[in-house]
């Protein structure tokens, strides 16, 4: 009985993080970019 409840709630906890999850890709894919070419930028600067 324990069991069920732990993996009923393991259901509910995945499918409302999933949700999030879709909620918040495209922002997270803008923000993926942005940090990249930031890396690129500073990657290419000469060492002191």
């Amino acid at each position: 009985m324990a069991r069920r409840v732990l993996i009923a709630q393991a259901v509910v906890v995945g499918g409302i993080a999933l949700t999030l999850l879709a909620r918040e890709f495209p922002g997270l894919v803008r923000e993926v970019r942005i940090w990249r070419m930031v890396g690129v930028r500073a990657g290419s600067r000469r060492p002191r």
